[in-house]
């Protein structure tokens, strides 16, 4: 059992088209959240990923509900991120660029190089495949929502290019 409280799984809504083309519902569910890390760690709620874009409207996305969320190379993936209170992720690096949304409580964005930010509810980030790590330094669950889109490795000044670097368990 959790030492801590977790948020309610989150609720997924889709769209798509009738046979004749009528805007409809197809979906509406709560998502579950997957916590490879144990129940004390980050949890995981994974909507849906192509692997390119442009994407096909024409088919319906599985639900990766048992994934960490990794972008596909040439793909997008849509998902959130709880953080309970004193977690914090492995400082990492995608092969990706990332538009995070902050719902609820705050998180410090931490960078290789040692500068931190601190985002609350409402704030944004657009995570340039640098390596960072996410610390919620709070008593509250942080939840962020991510929009990951495939992207070319950093190249450095040089040339050198820096590619991506796993998350360890």
């Amino acid at each position: 059992m959790s030492d801590h409280p977790t948020l309610p799984d989150p609720r997924m809504v889709i769209t798509g088209h009738s046979g004749d083309g009528t805007s409809i519902f197809v979906a509406d569910q709560q998502v579950p959240q997957f916590a490879p890390f144990g129940p004390n760690a980050s949890t995981f709620a994974t909507f849906h990923s192509r692997p390119s874009i442009p994407a096909s409207n024409q088919d319906l996305p599985s639900i990766l509900s048992d994934k960490i969320p990794r972008n596909p190379s040439s793909g997008i993936v849509f998902c959130t991120t709880d953080l309970k209170p004193g977690a914090q992720s492995p400082i990492h690096r995608t092969l990706s660029l990332d538009y995070c949304a902050v719902l609820s409580g705050e998180v410090v964005l931490i960078l290789d190089g040692g500068e931190e930010k601190t985002l609350r509810a409402g704030d944004f980030a657009v995570q340039r495949g640098a390596n960072h790590a996410w610390a919620n330094r709070t008593g509250e669950i942080c939840r962020i929502a991510f929009v990951m889109v495939a992207a070319e490795k950093v190249r450095t000044e040089d040339g050198m290019e820096i590619g991506e670097a796993d998350i360890v368990k």
